[in-house]
């Protein structure tokens, strides 16, 4: 059960961070509003407004190294859902150390084929992939 409440969570803060990134409203208004219809327990709603911050405050640096990664394309060509998305699991796999690498992947494929396309899917775990390996992580969290 706690699985799927983090996935809740995580669905939630990427629909705030889609509504911050389409112009929609500010991190404030977005993550208010969104958390409140989300259903989540308190800490789930804690874990995704720390998400939410977390990509807003490393914003910069997410994009750099998902620039760096999505060879052939530029962040602003990407699909607003897609860089969401990545936003997200970049955050995840680079500041969240109790969030496995794997999990974080497994997540953002799982999102990218229900909120965009199967095409996307695959994207995703390209650039997820890519990035793990490029900063020399395990997938299941170890060093």
């Amino acid at each position: 059960m706690a699985r799927k409440s983090r996935r809740r969570a995580r669905e939630a803060a990427f629909k705030a961070l889609y509504q911050i990134e389409i112009g929609c409203d500010s991190q404030e208004d977005a993550s208010r509003d969104v958390l409140e219809g989300a259903g989540l327990t308190e800490e789930n709603r804690r874990f995704a407004h720390d998400l939410i911050c977390g990509v807003s405050g490393k914003l910069e640096e997410i994009d750099a190294h998902i620039a760096a990664l999505a060879k052939g394309y530029s962040l602003e060509r990407l699909a607003a859902v897609d860089r969401a998305i990545l936003r997200l699991s970049v955050y995840e796999i680079l500041y969240e150390p109790d969030v496995p690498p794997a999990v974080a992947v497994n997540e953002a494929v799982e999102m990218a084929k229900k909120y965009s396309t199967e095409e996307s899917g695959a994207f995703v775990n390209g650039i997820l992939g890519a990035l793990i390996k490029r900063e020399g992580l395990e997938p299941h969290g170890t060093t």
